[in-house]
């Protein structure tokens, strides 16, 4: 018995990872898709993506900088343009 994917499958997984990126953006419920029930790699993969995502959270900052942060940039960046002028 052979383990390559059949083609039907990998149309299925190149319509399905298409997807992801909305599915992702809209917060769905992946456990109700269906291809996820039959296709370990897609869902071995939306739990990788969902790990990455929990743990990229965590290196964000708890607070917006101060305005001043955002200030300070805004004049580095206007110098930094006077200065290729």
């Amino acid at each position: 018995m052979s383990t390559e994917p059949k083609q039907d499958d990998n149309q299925d997984c190149a319509e399905f990872q298409e997807r992801m990126p909305e599915l992702f953006g809209s917060e769905a419920d992946f456990s109700k898709e269906e291809h996820l029930e039959s296709c370990e790699n897609c869902a071995e993969l939306v739990r990788d993506l969902n790990y990455i995502a929990q743990q990229a959270k965590l290196l964000m900052p708890i607070h917006d900088p101060a305005p001043t942060v955002w200030d300070k940039i805004h004049a580095a960046l206007q110098t930094g343009d006077s200065k290729t002028s």
